[in-house]
């Protein structure tokens, strides 16, 4: 600090701006560290009450209350629901279902599986 001890001495000794209830860590230099996870996880259940997900039996993906948690949970989201019914060709929908049919033709996995059948693909 500028100035001699008796200067210094008139002033309060500070931490600076220190922010009550921020949920990620302070690093050494002052910043805010966010590894990217996000503040609340979504319950990944696929049995019982007030679950998000579907099991790989009825088509895997989420249910319509897991959309809406989502949604809550990261606002400005667009998690919209699969296409599942006959579609218009060359429509939004249409290029929606053959865009994830592509990204997910690798996918082997029970409910991968699952999950482009009830796509259609």
């Amino acid at each position: 600090m500028p100035g001699s001890e008796r200067q210094n001495s008139m002033f309060e000794k500070s931490r600076g701006y220190i922010q009550e209830g921020n949920p990620f860590s302070v690093t050494s230099c002052g910043r805010r560290r966010n590894d990217g996870s996000p503040l609340h996880k979504l319950r990944k259940t696929t049995r019982g009450k007030g679950r998000h997900f579907l099991h790989a039996d009825e088509g895997a993906g989420m249910t319509e209350a897991g959309r809406k948690a989502y949604k809550r949970e990261n606002p400005g989201s667009k998690l919209s629901a699969p296409v599942t019914g006959k579609v218009k060709p060359g429509s939004k929908e249409a290029k929606r279902r053959k865009s994830f049919c592509a990204r997910s033709k690798s996918w082997t996995s029970e409910r991968g599986k699952a999950a482009r059948r009830r796509w259609k693909c």
